[in-house]
């Protein structure tokens, strides 16, 4: 058990039977009444995101979470496998958790996967990641000096927004939070 006063962000709580991830916090001291803290939280299940306030000092409890750095082996077709590099043990994660990250994961990449009780809640990746172009369109000559962009197919599959420059087989450093290009990578 923890109180309001004590939240931090990635905080996991268990609300109502539920768990439900600190995204962000703020502590509140109106001008007449008693403090309070409003929150956003996530649910880690469903994804979704809600605004909560609570009042100052309010006992709250907090899910026991273990992240732990595991290396993603492979794609079977119905799971994610994960390995422990430290006990070689090997864990499968359903697409639906894995989520958008499955955009930026490449064989024999690390991860921090989170579990509660066994239970596998969600799959954290670095913020930024380096992926090779597959291909993209090449782009015109007159349009290098613009700030326009052009799809770009990177070697996970996944398509992002690259600027005008950027030619296949390049290799480019993406965010994992947005999918945003954020510059090239030098050999």
């Amino acid at each position: 058990m923890a109180t309001t006063n004590d939240l931090k962000n990635g905080m996991v709580l268990k609300l109502d039977g539920q768990l439900w991830q600190v995204l962000w916090f703020q502590h509140h001291k109106p001008g007449k009444g008693g403090a309070v803290v409003r929150s956003k939280i996530r649910n880690v299940e469903t994804g979704k995101t809600v605004d909560k306030t609570f009042n100052a000092d309010v006992k709250v409890e907090v899910a026991n979470v273990d992240k732990r750095t595991m290396q993603y082996l492979y794609n079977d077709g119905t799971s994610y496998v994960f390995m422990d590099t430290s006990t070689y043990e090997q864990i499968e994660v359903s697409p639906e958790i894995v989520g958008d990250a499955a955009h930026f994961l490449l064989e024999n990449q690390e991860a921090i996967v989170a579990t509660n009780e066994g239970r596998v809640l969600y799959i954290e990746l670095p913020a930024s990641v380096e992926l090779v172009v597959r291909y993209t369109e090449p782009g015109l000559q007159g349009d290098r000096s613009t700030g326009g962009t052009k799809p770009a197919e990177l070697e996970t599959g996944h398509t992002i927004q690259v600027p005008l420059f950027i030619t296949t087989g390049e290799k480019i450093k993406v965010d994992t939070r947005d999918s945003s290009y954020l510059g090239r990578v030098s050999s």
